[in-house]
């Protein structure tokens, strides 16, 4: 079964990431995963952060030539602007007044600062944002791009795509697939679908920087040809839209999940939200619409996943809001980070990788997962006996 762990901090040396349950035999394409961390440091309204750091994949453990050994697998990523802060953030040397600079003693309001700080007993809240930062993501990115390249070894394909930025909604085609949605949002620098509405994007992200403002959006996710029953009724926490919605809820800044119409289902009656039910001796069972996001009973029902994701506005502002000092209770003003205006692109590749991290979770957590021929063939086997019920 897939399970991962993350470690690092967003000035430390590197991020370092152990990824267990890949089966044996998947030949790992690190062009990919390095594809993938550049896309994620793109897209307009990024700080100037993303000028210094390079993110690349370092393997280190559990890949031989190029191909998975069924033993756990050991990432790193390096950080680049650690050269600016190898005394400030240097993991051994003791803290003495030359090393401990940049304090953070001013919490930004929406950010982990404050609890973080009463809840681990900091007075320095840089060991609270070091972690809590979305720079951890990185490593989520590349253990969900080789969760994709195991998923597509399966027939299986997502993307994830901007659909709101701040009050501006794009237009959205239910109808594409997940190949054509890559092909639309490779053709701006906003992953969204509409290349009309590029221009006044591109003015409205400049216009909050101006303001020193930030602005958060609505990303979703498109998953192609998951099998029916991955997931379970039997019990609450097996039900696999839940773990979605839990696992995009974990990313920075999230704060609300749909599963297909979502909220929307609320308003409506039940004759107009449920997908009627079809057969074909051919391809066997499936919906007349995709109103539940491809699930029943918490399970996928052989209809494509769809998921929305909501993110916040990024706490950091250049124009502050207003924050007590934890030292003095002197109210001041919010300490400034270096920052974003909007990180709303990389939310919707670190969203889709999360669900693919999921996706694939389920499915070694269901068929024998320890050799991937193996694993294709209990996959294509199951796919079968669906189609026959």
């Amino acid at each position: 079964m897939i399970d991962y762990v993350t470690a690092g901090e967003s000035h430390g040396p590197q991020l370092t990431g152990i990824l267990s349950g890949i089966p044996a035999g998947l030949k790992l394409d690190l062009a990919a995963i390095n594809a993938e961390l550049t896309q994620r440091q793109g897209g307009f309204g990024r700080g100037n952060r993303q000028k210094i750091e390079h993110d690349v994949i370092q393997v280190v453990g559990g890949v031989r030539h190029g191909t998975t050994l069924g033993s756990p697998l050991a990432l790193i990523i390096q950080n680049h602007d650690y050269q600016h802060w190898s005394k400030i953030m240097n993991p051994t040397t003791p803290n003495t007044s030359s090393n401990n600079l940049r304090q953070i003693t001013r919490p930004r309001p929406g950010h982990a600062d404050l609890v973080g700080g009463m809840k681990y007993g900091h007075r320095d809240l840089r060991n609270v944002l070091e972690r809590s930062s979305a720079r951890e993501t990185a490593m989520r990115v590349a253990i969900g791009n080789i969760c994709q390249q195991l998923l597509a070894q399966l027939d299986i394909h997502l993307v994830g795509y901007v659909q709101q930025i701040g009050p501006h909604q794009i237009t959205n085609d239910p109808n594409l697939s997940v190949q054509q949605i890559r092909e639309l949002i490779q053709q701006n620098d906003l992953r969204i679908l509409d290349q009309n509405s590029v221009a006044s994007l591109h003015e409205l992200i400049l216009q909050t920087k101006r303001n020193g403002d930030t602005l958060g959006g609505v990303v979703n996710v498109l998953a192609e040809n998951v099998p029916a029953g991955l997931g379970s009724y039997t019990s609450w926490n097996t039900k696999l839209d839940g773990r979605l919605a839990g696992a995009v809820m974990g990313i920075n800044a999230i704060k609300g999940v749909e599963i297909g119409a979502g909220f929307t289902a609320a308003q409506k009656y039940g004759s107009q939200i449920m997908d009627e039910i079809a057969w074909h001796p051919d391809s066997g069972w499936t919906r007349l619409s995709n109103h539940l996001g491809g699930f029943e009973g918490g399970m996928t029902n052989g209809m494509p996943i769809v998921l929305k994701a909501a993110m916040k506005p990024l706490p950091t502002l250049y124009r502050p809001l207003r924050s007590v000092d934890i030292k003095t209770k002197i109210a001041q003003k919010a300490q400034v980070e270096r920052s974003d205006t909007t990180a709303i692109v990389p939310a919707a590749i670190v969203v889709e990788n999360v669900v693919a991290i999921e996706i694939a979770k389920v499915i070694t957590e269901t068929f024998a997962s320890s050799n991937l021929n193996r694993l294709k063939q209990e996959l294509a086997s199951y796919r079968e006996e669906l189609r026959k019920y």
